[in-house]
């Protein structure tokens, strides 16, 4: 089945044609009954199916024009809701292969935008006519000028890797916390990577990994997300690691699903009682409200939506979703749950976030004061607080982390 432009099902991308059928008799009725049942069966399975299969970066902005010398180009853009957010971004080509840097807005008229190449592949960019848009601007440590080591974290699911990112002096007090960066969905360990300068600032170990299904850590579970529902064991591994090389203390640092991998290892991990805090990007706190939020804005059917997830979190829905297990959504549900949330918890979400609403986040918050603070920001979308206002996010960060920090002291081991 293929998809029309506003996200509908059908074949060769038509309007479904139950949409605007009305009854006309009862035979014609019952006939139409069959198809409805079978067309929303199969639309709920496409919907499910999606949610959980690992999604691949597309090429969908096109590239309008390049212009200028080496060190001095610009790029011209169609304009859209996140080519004209102010910030630094990434201009990803080649299928991923190359990156180009972006920085100001230099003009905007209406349907384009013009911006600073900063750096990057800027010939790379030069060549190309497509890309994908992103806040995911730091390819490795090395950029931000900080040593690290690669290594390998022994998952339930494999070796997967990760960067180990050691503070300047290694033997202070503070180094013996150690940061645990978890990537979202559809990303990469490099993401976390915007959270790495303050850390080190802080004096804090940091640990960027990767996860089963992310494209570098190995496949497991049928290659599908378990949306932080067996994500967590790599965090738990990750987690052992770092007790193994001299952490005495963890924080999880969790951008959108790694928010809800990051609560998940909260909830089940043998280790919760190293974790002193979590600091969340955009996080994920309730999937029923993300999923039902996406199903409305794909112009999806709330009974459709309902019954996508019904095959995501019952076991009867495995054949179609081809997950192992299924998904306690209900477990995730962390607005519900607010009051078993005892981690000390920084919540950072842009209000405009137009992929995961920022209204539950606060909402986690407001139940639950004492252990949670919700800092709102504008206009950075999903994900890309940093992105906006670098030095508002990394003060957030240092001015709540120490001293949530101080009142959580070493768990003996």
């Amino acid at each position: 089945m293929a998809m029309d432009s506003r996200g509908r099902t059908g074949a060769a991308g038509a309007v479904l044609p139950w949409l605007r059928w009305g009854g006309t008799g009862l035979a014609a009725g019952a006939a139409v009954a069959s198809v409805l049942a079978a067309t929303s069966s199969g639309l709920a399975a496409y919907y499910a199916r999606m949610i959980v299969i690992p999604n691949r970066r597309r090429e969908d902005l096109e590239i309008l024009a390049v212009a200028g010398v080496a060190g001095q180009r610009r790029v011209v853009l169609p304009a859209t809701a996140e080519t004209t957010v102010p910030g630094r971004y990434a201009l990803y080509v080649g299928g991923g292969a190359s990156r180009a840097l972006i920085g100001e807005i230099l003009s905007l008229d209406g349907s384009t935008v013009t911006r600073a190449v900063t750096g990057g592949d800027e010939a790379a960019l030069a060549a190309a006519t497509r890309g994908w848009w992103s806040g995911d601007i730091i390819a490795d440590p090395g950029e931000l000028g900080l040593a690290h080591v690669d290594v390998q974290i022994g998952t339930p699911a494999g070796l997967a890797p990760a960067w180990r990112i050691d503070p300047d002096d290694p033997h202070a007090p503070e180094a013996s916390t150690w940061v645990i960066g978890i990537h979202g969905r559809g990303a990469r360990r490099s993401e976390t990577l915007r959270g790495a300068a303050v850390m080190h600032r802080l004096g804090h170990t940091m640990l960027a990994i990767a996860y089963r299904n992310d494209g570098e850590a190995p496949r497991a579970d049928g290659g599908r997300y378990g949306l932080g529902g067996t994500e967590w064991r790599d965090v738990d591994a990750a987690i052992a690691y770092a007790l193994d090389h001299g952490a005495e203390r963890i924080v999880l640092l969790g951008y959108s699903m790694g928010g809800a991998v990051a609560l998940q290892t909260v909830d089940q991990s043998t280790w919760a009682h190293r974790i002193a805090a979590l600091v969340l990007d955009a996080p994920v706190v309730n999937w029923t409200d993300v999923l039902g939020y996406q199903a409305r804005l794909n112009r999806v059917p709330d009974s459709i939506g309902q019954f996508s997830q019904l095959m995501i979190s019952h076991s009867a829905g495995r054949a179609v979703t081809g997950l192992v297990a299924p998904v306690d959504l209900k477990s995730m549900d962390w607005v519900s749950r607010a009051e078993h949330l005892h981690t000390p918890t920084l919540i950072i979400h842009s209000v405009d976030d137009d992929f995961v609403p920022a209204g539950p986040s606060e909402e986690l918050a407001r139940r639950n004061p004492e252990f949670v603070r919700f800092v709102p920001f504008d206009a950075a979308r999903h994900t890309k607080e940093w992105n906006v206002d670098p030095e508002r996010w990394e003060a957030v960060v240092a001015d709540w982390l120490p001293t949530a920090l101080r009142g959580s002291a070493p768990a003996p081991r």
